[in-house]
């Protein structure tokens, strides 16, 4: 507390109370008026204001009530001078915006007193508000990095969603469908499919450990190595002698990659892999599941179920050995990949989804002969029913195939 304000229409009193203050080592500004003393707040910000309650024109409680409506950098303690003492008075100033009240005359010790009281409370306020400073510059500092994360990160979906060029793409007869939903700016969820001719094709369903920028970086390498654009560097693939090009058994594919992940000294992530090559003359899908759900074949009569034989992740253990299914698909059947971000979603009865819930939101989804419209409709009716309405825990993706009859040799 360093600049006082005596404020009386006194010439006596305001001299008395200057004195001591000085006397305590307090700069004073006097002002005979309510009037005066607004105009000197106005260029100056007091810390201490002792006035008069009793003023011609601008009395002290009007004033006080002006002194608090005006902007200012810090706290100005107010001590309201009176002879006043019933209750009513005293509540009058407080609403008026005074801190601490005095009965005249005034006593020279009880006035140090008080202002040594308020001089801890403007201690207070000052700490208070030099830490709330910190905190304002903290948070502005945070926010600036936000956004610069948030767009890094709105960038990188860009990014991943050109991981995923197209979602829908026919081959001969059949179709594949996509659905590829992050639970965040970016995800671990991908799928994709490719073919090196109408004849045959691959598709595949991958998730990868965890959440957010760092599975995000492990799906965009993952997605070089099943390049549906290049095939020279797609390891599902491989050119032949007349520069064709012919599938790996999906066994296989899922060593070479499990064997390149477990290559990587300090990658701690791995991933589930369901990846199928369907021949599209015959109908037959081969597959390996790689700690994967099992995928869900939905035949033409309307009966649905579960196929496959499991299996571990990759990447996960180094050496690791896959085995093959196989199942014949016939006209009118379609087989649905998909995400754990499936099964596992938390629904509003307080239980997940489960395997037997995602074959009966499958049976129960309308199929007009859209398979990208049979999975947005799937994925929607799942959003719908979740424990948090819009807000995904998980990655959700599938990737469906279309089987109307097989492609003429």
């Amino acid at each position: 507390m360093r600049l006082a304000l005596v404020v009386d229409d006194s010439r006596l009193q305001r001299k008395i109370m200057s004195s001591l203050l000085r006397k305590w080592d307090l700069d004073v500004i006097e002002a005979a008026s309510g009037d005066e003393a607004i105009e000197i707040c106005k260029t100056q910000e007091p810390d201490l204001v002792l006035s008069d309650w009793m003023m011609p024109g601008m009395d002290g409680l009007e004033f006080c009530r002006q002194f608090r409506a005006m902007r200012r950098d810090s706290y100005g303690y107010f001590i309201l001078l009176t002879s006043k003492g019933e209750k009513d008075e005293i509540a009058r100033g407080l609403d008026a915006g005074a801190d601490d009240f005095l009965t005249k005359p005034v006593n020279a010790a009880e006035l140090r007193a008080r202002i040594t009281a308020g001089g801890r409370i403007l201690k207070m306020e000052r700490e208070l508000s030099q830490k709330n400073r910190v905190i304002s510059e903290t948070l502005a500092t945070l926010q600036t990095l936000y956004d610069a994360i948030d767009k890094d990160l709105k960038q990188a979906r860009k990014i991943q969603e050109s991981l995923v060029p197209e979602t829908v793409r026919s081959f001969g007869k059949s179709r594949v469908s996509l659905l590829l939903k992050p639970c965040g700016h970016v995800g671990g969820d991908l799928v994709g499919m490719f073919s090196p001719d109408d004849m045959q094709l691959g598709f595949y369903s991958i998730d990868v450990s965890g959440h957010g920028i760092t599975s995000a970086l492990m799906t965009a390498r993952v997605a070089g190595y099943l390049n549906s654009a290049f095939p020279d560097q797609n390891i599902a693939m491989v050119r032949e002698a007349d520069e064709s090009f012919s599938f790996r058994p999906p066994e296989v594919v899922a060593r070479m990659l499990n064997d390149r992940l477990n290559a990587d000294a300090g990658v701690e992530e791995y991933l589930s892999m369901l990846y199928a090559v369907v021949d599209l003359r015959t109908g037959v899908a081969k597959f390996v599941q790689a700690g994967h759900p099992h995928p869900l074949l939905m035949r033409a009569d309307g009966s649905t179920e579960f196929i496959g034989c499991g299996g571990v992740p990759v990447g996960l253990v180094s050496g690791v050995s896959y085995e093959q299914s196989q199942v014949q698909l016939t006209p009118g059947d379609r087989l649905l990949l998909y995400s754990d971000g499936f099964p596992e979603c938390q629904m509003n009865n307080g239980k997940m989804l489960d395997d037997e819930g995602l074959r009966q939101l499958a049976q129960t989804t309308p199929y007009e002969g859209s398979g990208s419209d049979f999975l947005q409709d799937m994925f929607w009716r799942l959003a719908e029913n979740m424990a948090d309405p819009g807000q995904l825990s998980d990655d959700v993706s599938a990737a469906l195939l279309e089987f109307p009859g097989p492609n003429a040799i």
